[in-house]
């Protein structure tokens, strides 16, 4: 049983750690990315995000807050998260010409 304890502890340490930092990304994307990405506000996902880790801080892992924090936190991660990086260009860098098209470079119809 000690074993199970120790299992479902890590699994709620991991909770936490992903959901703050899902709330920490959050916090530091810009307000105007969030309305051109067209996913709601900064502020409504950053009360969701912040709901989410205080429930999991608070709850044990076995009650069925933290799982709705979990999927709040994963709809962020999975579809939210990567929408902002997109227009900010997400930290990737791009070494194409300013005259590449979405297939490619542009030949000047050759």
């Amino acid at each position: 049983m000690q074993g199970f304890a120790g299992f479902m502890w890590l699994l709620s340490m991991a909770l936490i750690v992903f959901s703050g930092f899902a709330l920490i990304d959050a916090a530091i994307r810009r307000e105007d990315a969030y309305r051109a990405a067209d996913k709601k506000t900064k502020p409504f996902w950053l009360i969701i995000l912040g709901l989410a880790f205080v429930v999991n801080l608070i709850f044990d892992i076995m009650s069925f807050l933290p799982i709705i924090g979990l999927i709040a936190t994963i709809v962020y991660m999975v579809d939210v998260r990567p929408a902002l990086r997109g227009l900010s260009g997400g930290g990737r860098s791009h070494r194409g010409s300013s005259s590449d098209g979405p297939y490619g470079p542009y030949n000047g119809g050759r």
